[in-house]
C-alpha cells in the first residue's frame, strides 16, 4: 500500500522561501508521474509542478520562475522549493503520484495517491 507524507510547511513572510518534502513508501516515485498541488482557501486544487516518469516537467504559471521541483531517487523523496512567496501562495500543499496520467500530467483529477497535505501560510 502506497503512502505519501508531506512536510515542511509553516508560516512564512512574503518574499521568503519554503521547502517542501514528500516521503514515499510502498511505491518507487521514479516509476510514477508525480507532482505538487496546492489548494487555496475556497479554490480548487491546482497542479503546481509535476514530473512524468519519462522526465517531462510541467510548471504552472503561478509559480514559474520561482519554484524548483526535484526527485531524490535514493531516498524516494519529492521536493518543492518556492521562492519569493506571496500571500496568494497560501494553501495546503499536497504531493501525489499516479502510475499513468492520461490527458494532463498535472491535473489533480488524474491522480489517485495523495498525501495528507501540509499547510503553508504566507503572511507578515
Amino acid at each position: 500500500q502506497s503512502k505519501l507524507v508531506e512536510s515542511g510547511g509553516g508560516l512564512v513572510e512574503p518574499g521568503g522561501s519554503v521547502g517542501l518534502s514528500c516521503a514515499a513508501s510502498g511505491i518507487t516515485l521514479e516509476y510514477y508521474d508525480i507532482g505538487w498541488f496546492r489548494q487555496a482557501p475556497g479554490k480548487e486544487r491546482e497542479g503546481l509542478s509535476c514530473i512524468s516518469q519519462d522526465g517531462r516537467t510541467y510548471v504552472a504559471e503561478s509559480v514559474k520562475g520561482r519554484s524548483t521541483i526535484s526527485l531524490d531517487r535514493p531516498t524516494n523523496r519529492l521536493y518543492l522549493i518556492i521562492n519569493d512567496l506571496k500571500p496568494e501562495d497560501t494553501g495546503v500543499y499536497y504531493c501525489a503520484a499516479e502510475l499513468w496520467t492520461v490527458d494532463n500530467m498535472c491535473a489533480s483529477d488524474e491522480y489517485d495517491d495523495w498525501g495528507q497535505g501540509t499547510q503553508v501560510t504566507v503572511s507578515s
